[in-house]
């Protein structure tokens, strides 16, 4: 199995113009960050979690080819709005994508693109089939997905366990009970928005707590802010076991 981070930033505290703060001025191409999202390469397939305001991008410059399904964290626009763009890979793959969310999120989605799931279906629109996440074990074409359910302040939204991996993003509450499907990882991805405390993610200290918790064999940290500094200096803070992640980075996972 392998784990491309196709993005690692986030919308959270950016302003509307051109942000000129020392991080984004970076000259690091690991301080470069684009909203947050994923693909697992697992059983011959390639499944992208969340599809950002920068999917095109992201998949032309990973070069990905293929796209068999697109699993859904949650509704907010920094992890949905490139949906549309699926359209190239129903073009090439000759297929519709699987798209699973759960019923709020799917309402979410036939709302921002109404054109998609209207009656009269306009030549060239994605073609998507929609699956609903439930809190239950399901499988893509035989792969097992584990839904994990958290808290992203008081919206619950869904990270997932693929085998020894496990992808908790936009979230800063998991339950016990919760907690009990993460035992045993190898590697745990989760976000770490900044320093300082924030209404709905985890900070950097609140995400290595858990982790020292949980006892994955590897952490990698996602959804940055530029208020959390620098990949560099950052990297040399955290214990041996865990890594920032950045745009790009890939990971074979046994």
């Amino acid at each position: 199995m392998k784990l491309t981070f196709l993005g690692t930033g986030t919308s959270q505290g950016i302003p509307i113009i051109a942000c000129k703060c020392p991080v984004c001025l970076s000259t690091d191409k690991k301080d470069k960050r684009l909203r947050t999202s994923a693909m697992v390469e697992v059983d011959g397939q390639n499944i992208v979690i969340d599809s950002g305001p920068d999917f095109r991008y992201q998949m032309l410059r990973a070069q990905i080819e293929k796209l068999d399904a697109i699993l859904f964290t949650h509704e907010h626009k920094d992890h949905t709005a490139g949906l549309d763009d699926v359209r190239a890979f129903n073009w090439v793959n000759k297929k519709a994508v699987d798209i699973y969310a759960e019923e709020r999120v799917q309402a979410s989605l036939k709302q921002e693109f109404a054109y998609v799931f209207a009656e009269f279906r306009y030549p060239g629109i994605p073609q998507l089939k929609l699956w609903t996440v439930e809190n239950k074990t399901f499988y893509i074409n035989g792969t097992e997905i584990v839904p994990i359910r958290a808290k992203h302040f008081k919206l619950p939204v869904y990270g997932y366990r693929i085998d020894g991996l496990a992808y908790i993003t936009d979230a800063n509450y998991i339950s016990d009970k919760e907690k009990e499907k993460l035992q045993g990882l190898k590697v745990l991805v989760l976000n770490a928005l900044r320093k300082e405390k924030h209404l709905s993610h985890f900070t950097l200290a609140e995400a290595l707590a858990l982790i020292e918790e949980l006892k994955p064999e590897k952490a990698y940290l996602t959804h940055f802010s530029h208020q959390l500094g620098f990949h560099e200096e950052i990297s040399k803070e955290l214990p041996e076991n865990v890594f920032m992640a950045y745009d790009g980075l890939k990971i074979e996972i046994y």
